[in-house]
């Protein structure tokens, strides 16, 4: 056959429309996600039309937009620090769940019955608050604290996941209903879609 049949039967696969329309479909993402490197904000363009899609509320949306923003914030204070993105920053992390939560990242997952899904894509807004006070408490005090080992951090995450262990007490207390929930991102949104209300 050689190398003239090889290229008939390249050709001749070609030709089928869906792998035509599979090629371009891929184009069309390819496209898409350099035009996302160029102008970050279609990405945020994106992940809102995602979740839209998804059934989540503009003000869950909003709040989970800016809960990326203050990760992002407490993970550059890391790495600014010397942490190392893996163990150092899951074990910080479920610090700071324990602490305001009184669950780690896997205890708090398994509560809200998810398996590989993104935990901060299942909570509901007070959740997501807490979680975001938590994360922005611990890197304003990391900021402004000499940190020069790893329990320094650990005793960072550990005050910055009070502050919002404080507030969400006090809500509690004040309203009388647990903040931690179990329901996650599918149970939330078929209870607000048949009572009509935001989670």
């Amino acid at each position: 056959m050689g190398l003239s049949g090889g290229n008939f039967l390249i050709n001749r696969f070609l030709d089928f429309p869906v792998v035509v329309r599979y090629f371009a479909d891929l184009s069309q993402v390819a496209s898409e996600r350099l035009d996302q490197l160029q102008d970050p904000e279609l990405s945020i363009e994106q992940a809102m039309t995602d979740y839209k899609r998804l059934g989540y509320s503009d003000n869950w949306i909003n709040q989970r937009l800016k809960s990326i923003e203050i990760r992002k914030d407490l993970t550059d204070e890391w790495k600014k620090r010397g942490l190392q993105e893996g163990v150092q920053f899951a074990t910080l992390t479920d610090i700071i769940y324990q602490t305001w939560a009184d669950k780690t990242a896997k205890e708090y997952k398994q509560f809200k019955g998810l398996k590989k899904e993104n935990l901060r894509d299942n909570m509901t807004n007070k959740e997501l608050v807490l979680n975001m006070l938590a994360e922005l408490s611990t890197k304003e005090i990391s900021e402004v604290t000499d940190l020069e080992t790893f329990n320094d951090h650990i005793n960072v995450a550990q005050q910055g996941g009070q502050i919002a262990r404080n507030a969400r007490l006090e809500l509690e207390a004040k309203t009388g209903k647990n903040v931690i929930s179990p329901l996650n991102a599918k149970d939330g949104i078929m209870l607000k879609k048949d009572n009509g209300e935001e989670n």
